[in-house]
């Protein structure tokens, strides 16, 4: 089974391949989901990770459905991390009333051929998952990142099951709440690969400032947060 970390830094990155992960989907911002990762942290990624790593292309937080500037940023991010040399892309584009944008991600996944794609968990908001799993493999997108339209994989488990069945050609990946405790059983169903974070929570200040940056539901100003080497390793050792 294949083990990807979605690392939010450098460091987290560092940590995922030090544990023993198979690939990294970096990102900035866990909170929110992630964003698109910053220009010097992708030329960093470059110079210190051995292992494949597949970058998310996501212009800000919110929803999937983005304006025609939106969209611009996208494919420029898409072409630099093809020049930078990166194995992978994942992203997606959806309309408001939730289903896929199927002429923009086909533009996507054919812009970035040669890489491999992956529709994120923007996935986990369509009306019909089999429909847009069909339509997405006729595009072309290699692995689709879901938590079965549910707030967890584990919550989301028996529908990402029959995904993972009646899929042809991609590979289902369950994402979201994957840990130590639960990614057996994943494997036990025949999925080939799993998602997640393994993050804990590091203190980097003796005392909060006066006046905070972070949103009450975000981590404090005085933390980051940063995947774990030891919840990697022991979600590797039970995956394998």
């Amino acid at each position: 089974m294949l083990v990807e970390v979605c690392a939010n830094s450098l460091q987290s990155a560092v940590n995922a391949q030090r544990g023993g992960a198979d690939r990294i989907e970096l990102c900035s911002e866990l909170a929110v989901g992630g964003i698109t990762p910053s220009y010097g942290l992708l030329q960093s990624v470059r110079e210190h990770i051995s292992i494949p790593v597949h970058v998310l292309i996501r212009p800000r937080s919110g929803d999937f459905t983005y304006s025609d500037r939106e969209f611009e940023i996208i494919k420029r991010d898409v072409a630099l991390c093809t020049d930078l040399g990166f194995e992978g892309i994942v992203s997606g584009v959806m309309h408001q009333n939730f289903t896929l944008d199927i002429a923009r991600t086909r533009e996507l996944v054919q812009s970035s051929k040669g890489l491999h794609f992956t529709f994120h968990r923007a996935f986990d908001w369509v009306k019909d998952p089999f429909q847009a799993l069909e339509k997405l493999e006729v595009m072309g997108v290699d692995t689709v990142l879901s938590s079965g339209l549910q707030k967890s994989a584990w919550e989301g488990i028996d529908l990402l099951a029959r995904l993972n069945k009646c899929s042809s050609s991609c590979t289902i990946m369950p994402g979201g709440g994957i840990g130590p405790k639960n990614v057996k059983e994943f494997k036990d169903i025949g999925f080939e690969a799993v998602h997640l974070s393994g993050t804990r929570i590091i203190p980097t200040l003796d005392s909060l400032p006066r006046i905070p940056m972070s949103a009450v539901s975000l981590p404090t100003d005085g933390e980051i947060v940063v995947t774990d080497v030891e919840t990697i390793r022991k979600v590797v050792k039970r995956a394998k």
